[in-house]
């Protein structure tokens, strides 16, 4: 009798510890985030020095503080917005990543843009992060439909003959993935996806086999608890985060970068992206960059690849470049 309450014992305390387990996943997934994480790698810290000045810089232009509402009307969705130094009917529109911001996310990316390829920019926070109202966050389930509010903002303000890059990282990546997927307007030209990943419960475990190694299975039981928690709470289910699944309903050219050495969303998955995406199509892996590194690691050789596809699928950009003193 006392064997039968030691194992129901165990047992008892095995759910509770899985119980408690999803919810920490469930509150990592979609707590806000107000600030970014910080990481204290050499490389991250060089790269928050880098962020920091290319931030200061950025705000030196003075762009402008834009706001819409979210899809379901209950918050207001914050943004920046930046123009070109001449007169152009293209925008880049860049999604930032889980526990990001706009500005932060696409600080060394935005002088590429802006400088070179002398496009307006708007840097919206997703909802729950950066500026933006939202008790959780979206994890492109809400993001991809908040971000058609913002196209429709540029088209009302801009006209309807603009031209627009859909370009997101990590999270945002598979935020314009599903755009891509729900019947875009036509002022969407093209989409380029940073390491985005597959799905969500495909990368709750790629996620959980780097922080957990071997002991990863041990933690399958908690991955469902997490995602009803989300469903509960955030008002989304894993389904509607699921850009493979989708993909074959993909609209606009797209661009898939992955860096070689991402374990935090597996490699892999842009493999399984490209080859099931319908459209034009072009693949650029960085072999040594880690998660959201490959512009760090390969600045010369991302802009060269996204200057060629814009170039292929909506025109010569060198006409628009402008020379700074």
């Amino acid at each position: 009798m006392d064997i039968f309450r030691i194992i129901a014992g165990l047992f008892g305390l095995l759910i509770l510890l899985e119980a408690v387990t999803g919810f920490g996943i469930f509150w990592a997934l979609c707590a806000p985030a107000r600030k970014p994480a910080t990481l204290k790698t050499s490389e991250h810290i060089r790269r928050a020095a880098l962020r920091e000045k290319n931030n200061a810089a950025f705000m030196a232009l003075a762009p402008e503080d834009v706001a819409i509402q979210s899809f379901d009307g209950r918050l207001t969705l914050r943004g920046w917005y930046l123009p070109a130094d001449k007169p152009i009917k293209r925008f880049a529109l860049l999604a930032h990543g889980h526990h990001a911001n706009g500005l932060n996310e696409f600080s060394h990316i935005t002088p590429f843009y802006h400088d070179t390829l002398g496009c307006n920019i708007l840097l919206p926070d997703h909802c729950g992060h950066g500026r933006s109202d939202g008790n959780w966050v979206g994890f492109g389930a809400l993001d991809w439909k908040n971000l058609c509010l913002w196209i429709d903002w540029l088209i009302e303000r801009f006209g309807d003959d603009i031209e627009i890059i859909l370009h997101g990282i990590s999270m945002g990546a598979a935020t314009v993935l599903l755009l891509n997927e729900n019947d875009p307007p036509p002022q969407v030209k093209l989409v380029i996806e940073d390491c985005g990943f597959a799905s969500e419960k495909a990368e709750l475990r790629s996620a959980g086999r780097m922080i957990l190694g071997a002991l990863e299975p041990l933690a399958l039981p908690a991955y469902p608890i997490a995602l009803m928690l989300q469903q509960l709470f955030a008002g989304y289910s894993a389904k509607e985060s699921d850009p493979l699944g989708g993909m074959a309903n993909a609209k606009c050219p797209v661009l898939f970068i992955h860096g070689g050495k991402d374990t935090f969303v597996t490699t892999r998955f842009v493999y399984e992206l490209f080859d099931a995406c319908p459209t034009p199509k072009r693949l650029f892996v960085v072999p040594d960059a880690i998660h959201a590194f490959s512009y760090w690691v390969d600045p010369n050789g991302y802009n060269e690849v996204v200057t060629e596809f814009i170039e292929e699928h909506i025109g010569n950009v060198a006409e628009h470049a402008v020379v700074r003193a």
